[in-house]
C-alpha cells in the first residue's frame, strides 16, 4: 500500500474527515445492517438497500459529511430501477467504531470489498458488482477498482475529484510545492488512469467546491475503453439528485444494462417479440 503518511497528521486529517457518530437508526422496509469488522475493536457498520438477488449490486462510498443513514430515501430509489445498493461508513462515522485516517480508508475500503463480495456470493446474491464513490468516497472506488479489476464489474464516480492539492487549497490547507507530492496523496489521475474496467463519471456544472473540470480530468486520464462523462446542469456538488431527480437513477442503470448485456439489442428484439405475443387482440 502507498505511504499517506504525510496526509495522516492530525492537523490535515481534521480537514479531510469530519466523523458524525450517531446510533443506528430505523431500518427502511427491505433493507438490512452489515457490519464488517476490520480489526480487534473496530467494525464498519454497513447498510444494504434490497431489489432482489439476481440484480447488480453497487458498494458504495459516500461523502465526507455524510453517514449511511442519510442514504435511507436514496437507497430505495436505487432499488426501483433494480439495483442493490450496500453503503459503508468510515471509521468513527455512523455507529462505526474507530478513527478515520486515510491510509485505514483505503485498507477498510480493501476489505470492505472483500468480505462485501463473499457475503453477497454466500446469500444468493450473483449479480454484477459495481463499485460507486462520491465525493471523498471517489478515492476510495478508484483505488479499489484499479487494484481489484477482476472482482468488479464497473466504476462509477460522483462528484470526484482528479488531483488532491488543489482541493486541499480550497479545504484551507496550504502546502508548499516541497512540503508533499501528489504521488503522497490520494493520486485520483494516477490511478484512474490503470483502471481498465467501464467507468461512468457524473458531475454538477455548478460544482464550487469540486469544479467541474476536475471530473473532465478524470475522464480523459482514465485507462478504460468504455466511459461516459456526465455533466448536470444547474447541479452544484450536493444536488445532483434533486436536481436530476429519477433521471440519475435511470442512468446510472442504463449503464450498468450495457455493461452486463442487459440491454443489448437482442434481448430488446426477443422481450418485444415476447410482448407481441402476448398482447390480446
Amino acid at each position: 500500500m502507498a505511504d499517506y503518511s504525510k496526509l495522516d497528521r492530525p492537523e490535515i486529517l481534521s480537514h479531510i474527515f469530519y466523523p458524525q457518530q450517531e446510533e443506528r437508526t430505523p431500518l427502511p422496509p427491505g433493507a438490512r445492517d452489515l457490519h464488517f469488522d476490520m480489526e480487534p475493536g473496530v467494525r464498519i457498520g454497513c447498510r444494504f438497500y434490497l431489489s432482489g438477488h439476481d440484480a447488480p449490486s453497487i458498494l458504495f462510498f459516500h461523502g465526507n459529511g455524510e453517514t449511511v443513514s442519510d442514504y435511507d430515501t436514496i437507497g430505495p430509489q436505487y432499488n426501483e430501477v433494480g439495483i442493490n445498493l450496500l453503503v459503508t461508513d468510515y471509521r468513527g462515522y455512523g455507529w462505526s467504531s474507530g478513527q478515520p485516517t486515510v491510509t485505514t480508508m483505503f485498507s477498510d475500503g480493501e476489505m470492505l470489498l472483500q468480505e462485501a463480495g463473499k457475503w453477497l456470493g454466500e446469500n444468493g446474491y450473483t449479480g454484477a458488482l459495481f463499485l460507486m464513490g462520491r465525493s471523498l468516497g471517489s478515492a476510495c472506488a478508484i483505488d479499489l477498482a484499479e487494484k481489484f479489476s477482476d472482482d468488479i464489474k464497473g466504476l462509477i464516480i460522483e462528484s470526484g475529484f482528479a488531483d488532491t492539492l488543489p482541493l486541499a487549497r480550497s479545504l484551507g490547507l496550504n502546502f508548499n510545492d516541497s512540503e508533499i507530492g501528489e504521488e503522497e496523496c490520494f493520486n485520483n489521475s494516477a490511478k484512474i488512469a490503470l483502471v481498465t474496467r467501464p467507468t461512468y463519471i457524473l458531475h454538477g456544472a455548478r460544482d464550487q467546491m469540486i469544479p467541474a473540470v476536475e471530473a473532465e480530468k478524470l475522464q480523459s486520464f482514465s485507462g478504460a475503453k468504455i466511459k461516459e462523462f456526465q455533466v448536470v446542469p444547474g447541479a452544484d456538488h450536493n444536488s445532483i439528485i434533486a436536481v436530476a431527480g429519477r433521471l440519475y437513477f435511470q442512468a446510472i442503470k442504463q449503464f450498468i444494462d450495457k455493461i452486463t448485456g442487459a440491454a443489448t439489442w437482442r434481448k430488446k428484439r426477443k422481450t418485444g417479440k415476447t410482448e407481441n405475443k402476448t398482447k390480446p387482440l
